[in-house]
């Protein structure tokens, strides 16, 4: 049988999402639950690739497993909360269709990446302080140039293993919340370090570096030394991972 599993995890302790050698990672925390729960090797495969530090509020994996007698999907759920480590946090567990694919099946992922306007330690691995704050009118003008469908290379990072990197954005704005800001971002894929570059390059149009309009002429430039510093890990959440109503059923 295949399950999605959906979950949420603060990236902070670990070296991204996918299993690496001799580095600790969410994939691994899984499959190593998982493992210990039902007994039986488990290798799970997750809706995108977060890197070190990043953090997810919605991540979803599928694995192929048959139940031990005497263990329903409910009881699977308890026994992997116990099991896997206090920031790593299983919320829902359902059967899926055997060819369903965590990754491929996904139609949409939303990003946020949150910025914070004055210093707060409870949030320090959790969002970007910044002392002086940017203008964020001019950010949500730039930031209006992504939606679309384009070429992300400029917002790429090299040696990615994508085989294009043509992206169709539905949303990308700079939303007030509580002690800060948050830049919202939706799509029907994403490219490796597309949103922290994004999100560098929008806090130079912010600063004065560039204006909107220049903005608009880096992503249709398709050159990756064209983009800002990459944003810093620890502000960005993969928030939302979006599937056809059949393969996510109670949404």
């Amino acid at each position: 049988m295949r399950y999605f599993l959906h979950l949420a995890y603060d990236g902070t302790a670990y070296s991204g999402w996918q299993v690496q050698p001799n580095a600790p990672t969410v994939q691994a925390a899984l499959n190593g639950a998982l493992a210990k729960v039902l007994r039986q090797s488990i290798s799970t495969l997750g809706s995108g690739r977060t890197d070190a530090g990043v953090h997810a509020r919605h991540q979803v994996a599928h694995f192929d497993a048959e139940l031990p007698a005497g263990m329903d999907e409910a009881l699977l759920l308890y026994r992997l909360r116990r099991t896997l480590p206090a920031d790593v946090a299983p919320l829902r567990l359902h059967p899926v269709p055997p060819s369903a694919n965590a990754r491929f099946d996904a139609d949409a992922r939303t990003y946020e990446y949150f910025l914070l306007s004055a210093p707060d330690p409870f949030r320090r691995d959790q969002a970007l302080y910044l002392d002086r704050g940017p203008d964020v009118g001019l950010m949500n003008a730039a930031a209006a140039h992504l939606v679309g469908q384009f070429d992300f290379t400029t917002f790429s990072k090299a040696k990615g293993a994508e085989t294009h990197y043509v992206c169709r954005c539905t949303e990308a704005a700079w939303h007030p919340v509580p002690g800060g800001w948050v830049f919202r971002i939706r799509a029907n894929r994403f490219v490796r370090g597309m949103v922290r570059l994004v999100v560098g390059t929008l806090l130079d149009v912010g600063r004065g570096k560039h204006t909107p309009a220049q903005f608009q002429q880096l992503l249709w430039a398709q050159r990756r030394v064209a983009a800002g510093t990459a944003a810093p890990a620890q502000g960005l959440f993969l928030s939302r991972v979006e599937y056809a109503p059949g393969l996510t059923p109670g949404e």
